[in-house]
């Protein structure tokens, strides 16, 4: 894998990712990804806290939470952005590059989903706000805990976003 084409070969040669990941520690060849935390300290430690409080719920516990979750999708190159697998000193390669724009569309999607079921999606226009929230728990949350809850109790479990929090 030292000839000028890796980038080609990479993608042309039917190599499965597996057997890339395995033999790349013994080339020079690596995958570039940029990376941030993803929690803070605080953010982790009450996490750590929740998971510590709800370690022995029973299944029928779980049952009665309602979880959602809203999340952006990059439709032009998946969430991560392209790709490449390249050698050292060929960033620049021509066969090393994908093109790129520079706003790729994307979606915002929210959704709630339990053990059982799951509600309808909500496809967003703009990024969540609270004014925002409070109509998707309005005219999406309550609907679908009617309907996969009844009258039952449930636990509405979201992630403490600024915007699901604020006043």
């Amino acid at each position: 894998m030292t000839d000028s084409n890796t980038c080609e070969n990479f993608t042309r040669s039917g190599l499965k990712l597996e057997t890339v990941h395995q033999e790349s520690p013994r080339s020079d060849v690596f995958r570039k990804r940029a990376t941030k935390p993803l929690l803070n300290q605080r953010q982790h430690q009450k996490r750590l806290t929740w998971a510590k409080d709800k370690k022995d719920w029973t299944a029928a516990q779980w049952s009665k939470v309602l979880f959602s979750d809203e999340s952006k999708f990059c439709i032009s190159f998946g969430n991560r952005g392209p790709r490449v697998w390249r050698k050292s000193g060929e960033a620049q390669n021509p066969r090393c590059l994908k093109s790129s724009v520079k706003f790729p569309q994307s979606v915002m999607i929210w959704a709630a989903m339990s053990s059982a079921g799951v509600g309808p999606l909500c496809f967003l226009k703009s990024t969540v706000n609270a004014a925002i929230y409070q109509e998707i728990l309005e005219h999406f949350m309550l609907p679908s805990a009617d309907k996969l809850y009844g009258e039952a109790d449930f636990i509405f479990q979201q992630d403490l976003a600024p915007a699901h929090t604020a006043k």
